[in-house]
């Protein structure tokens, strides 16, 4: 395999389980945006907590559903750049839901759990990231 059949394989398009799997994405960050949306138009006398809370969801839905768009739509190569992205926004995500449940259930096992969700958004974060420098150490590696 010659350094240019490498390069090509490295900034070759998004496999089709991945596509479907970020289409996957789009259509849960958008039923979810769609679905909390209407229950926060049809509630009007919401306490302003709740209508806070659903704010955040709706912004978490629409986070998903640009990454999606952005994913699908691009035409240059990523090199893991998506998934640094979407571990990112997954960091995000958990951390705007686990302070208010901290804060709010102060039970052992409710924080336990907390703990798990942070430790795997972060694990996950690390784990993308070091993939991305891979991907780009072996593409100056190529000469790319």
């Amino acid at each position: 395999m010659t350094p240019d059949d490498m390069l090509d394989r490295l900034s070759g398009r998004l496999s089709r389980p991945r596509r479907l799997a970020v289409v996957g994405v789009l259509l849960a960050g958008a039923a979810m945006t769609l679905l909390i949306s209407l229950l926060w138009v049809t509630e009007p006398e919401l306490p302003a907590r709740t209508q806070l809370a659903f704010a955040g969801l709706v912004a978490v839905g629409l986070a998903w559903v640009g990454y999606a768009a952005w994913v699908l739509t691009s035409r240059l190569p990523l090199y893991a750049l998506d998934r640094v992205v979407a571990a990112w926004l997954g960091l995000g995500a958990t951390v705007a839901v686990a302070v208010p449940v901290a804060l709010i259930a102060a039970a052992p096992l409710a924080l336990a759990v907390v703990g798990a969700l942070l430790a795997l958004a972060v694990t996950n974060l690390v784990r993308s990231r070091r993939r991305r420098a891979a991907l780009l150490r072996r593409k100056r590696e190529l000469g790319g």
